[in-house]
């Protein structure tokens, strides 16, 4: 299947009247929508720099959304000749939108209600948009059109968050390659010879690249942590049941979860503070118990008294969260110290010195039966992806876009990469009992009771004895490698499974750079993942941005200046 190479835009500034910053003299054009004030960058914007852009005058509304469409033209299509194929298409009614606020700005709702206020957000295009078509990389639904935003998305427009587009993805979510038959395959935005990861592997590119603000991704075994380590990015898994599934295209709904992909902790914490809540929705996955028969929380009160979601994720923001901390180290996760793991494991030892340096106890622990853990089970994709996609398929009842209702049809269509065709013919399971499956029961029931606790264990330091004192978190490397060459997957290893196995959340962030001294050039991040007792999304929060104001591990790709207008 040949990709489509189109992305649609509305920038008001044309890319081809772009040049990169230092090529070309600075522009003395103000009135352009896109013209950059002189205190605000586009490259490496936050929630906090753009809010205080427009407060202060400096930005409206509608130039902070031209100038990220504008880099998307430069940086994304052959135009500025550093193609990333990071996005799939830009929202028709962006530039309308930010008008808007720029309308009302002081009249209407604005920074004081709307935490999110004119925050330029990239979801995967996993993720169902009432104004965009949603094709999950999958040329058999690129012009699927729901009939209305996943729930996550209508929080995100709720806070204020304008919906630039949507971001490439492996095509389904199947792996780490991250390549899709709607838009092709996605480059590192480090190295654009090398990988970037799956499957959110658009929205892991793109916001290393700064083509938004932050963005959103899908995990079912790795698919936002992945990606955030190879772009150098924050990338949250929350614990299961936290955040609805409810518009998101599915994977493997026992898995899979949406968070946030973002260049700083502080804007990962704004984002999970607006992803949280309690959804009404049969589809929102949000379960009184960690059981595949669990029924859904009734209220609010009930989600409440079952996730304990504090006021505010942006509280743990704590600069000295690492003095005091307890680290469990897993080192039975870091690989075996060659090749290019040799790298890995030096720079997650430097990040473990810095920690400790900040007042952090760093110990080494072990997780119980941990290689049974990861040698007996398996992720449920292959086993509820057919039902899963056929449940997602009837979750709007408009037929005027034509989108396929069957898998069957959909598996006929050959809409899709030509080296997903056995995959696709060999998960179609829909006449097969799952309850009497034993690989599928044991799963799904056997899975959590054997894991959680063993967990738990580890985070609780039991084996040291009693009076012990227990772990806030487990660290691990995020993936054992550096990025691969451009079309193959990264050596993730298996430390991605605990989280989906156990349903308890973790997060990536970069630990810090592999470069020339290293042997690496141009430089490449690599990341470690943390891991945190269920619904203590509060405490990785915490820690991750202790050690971001610690070390400044993030390093932006050296590709993507800010751009300026030819005079």
């Amino acid at each position: 299947m040949q990709a489509s190479k189109q992305v649609l835009s509305i920038t008001a500034v044309t890319a081809a009247m772009l040049l990169l910053s230092g090529c070309g003299s600075s522009s003395s054009d103000n009135d352009s929508p896109a013209a950059a004030a002189e205190d605000f960058n586009f490259s490496e914007a936050t929630i906090a720099s753009v809010h205080s852009a427009i407060t202060s005058g400096q930005m409206s509304c509608e130039q902070i959304v031209s100038g990220y469409l504008d880099r998307i033209n430069t940086y994304d299509t052959v135009v500025g000749g550093t193609e990333l194929n990071a996005v799939v298409l830009t929202n028709p009614n962006a530039i309308g939108r930010a008008i808007e606020f720029d309308q009302n700005y002081g009249t209407d709702a604005d920074l004081d209600d709307q935490p999110l206020y004119c925050i330029p957000v990239l979801p995967k295009d996993n993720y169902n948009t009432s104004d965009m078509y949603t094709s999950g990389g999958a040329t058999a639904f690129q012009y699927n059109q729901p009939s209305r935003d996943a729930y996550t998305i209508e929080k995100l427009r709720d806070a204020g968050a304008i919906i630039l587009g949507k971001a490439n993805m492996d095509e389904l979510a199947f792996g780490f390659r991250g390549e899709s038959s709607v838009r092709g395959l996605v480059k590192n935005a480090y190295d654009q010879t090398k990988g970037a990861g799956g499957s959110s592997t658009g929205t892991g590119a793109s916001i290393a690249a700064s083509l938004a603000v932050f963005g959103l991704g899908t995990d079912t075994g790795g698919s936002i942590r992945v990606p955030s380590s190879l772009g150098g990015l924050v990338g949250i898994r929350p614990s299961m049941r936290l955040v609805s599934q409810d518009g998101i295209m599915p994977l493997a709904a026992w898995q899979d979860t949406g968070g946030p992909m973002c260049r700083t902790v502080e804007d990962c914490a704004v984002a999970m503070d607006v992803l949280v809540g309690f959804d009404e929705s049969s589809h929102s996955g949000q379960r009184e118990v960690f059981d595949i028969d669990g029924a859904l929380v009734a209220d609010e009160a009930s989600y409440q008294e079952v996730t304990g979601v504090p006021e505010s994720y942006t509280a743990f923001l704590d600069a000295d969260a690492l003095n005091g901390a307890r680290i469990g180290v897993v080192r039975g996760l870091f690989g075996d110290n060659e090749g290019d793991n040799a790298i890995v494991q030096a720079k997650l030892n430097e990040a473990l010195a810095a920690m400790e340096a900040a007042g952090a106890t760093v110990e080494d622990v072990v997780i119980p039966d941990m290689d049974e853990i990861l040698s007996k089970y398996r992720s449920m994709s292959s086993y509820e992806f057919a039902r899963d996609m056929e449940t997602y398929l009837h979750s709007w009842s408009s037929n005027l876009d034509g989108h396929l209702r069957t898998y069957q049809d959909f598996q006929d269509s050959a809409g899709y990469l030509e080296r997903n065709t056995r995959t696709i013919a060999s998960r179609n399971n829909l006449d097969v009992d799952l309850s009497t499956d034993e690989t599928y029961l044991l799963n799904t029931v056997d899975r959590p009771t054997f894991v959680r606790p063993r967990i738990l264990e580890a985070l609780d330091n039991t084996a040291a004895g009693e009076g012990a004192e227990p772990y806030d978190v487990l660290l691990y490397p995020t993936l054992q490698s550096l990025a691969g060459d451009l079309g193959s997957s990264p050596s993730a290893g298996s430390a991605n499974r605990l989280s989906p196995f156990s349903g308890f959340p973790a997060l990536s962030m970069p630990a810090g750079m592999a470069d020339e001294d290293d042997g690496v050039s141009p430089a490449q991040p690599v990341g470690f993942e943390i891991l945190a007792r269920e619904f203590d999304e509060a405490t990785l929060i915490s820690i991750a941005y202790s050690y971001q104001e610690v070390a400044q591990p993030r390093q932006a790709p050296t590709y993507y200046p800010e751009l300026t207008s030819v005079q």
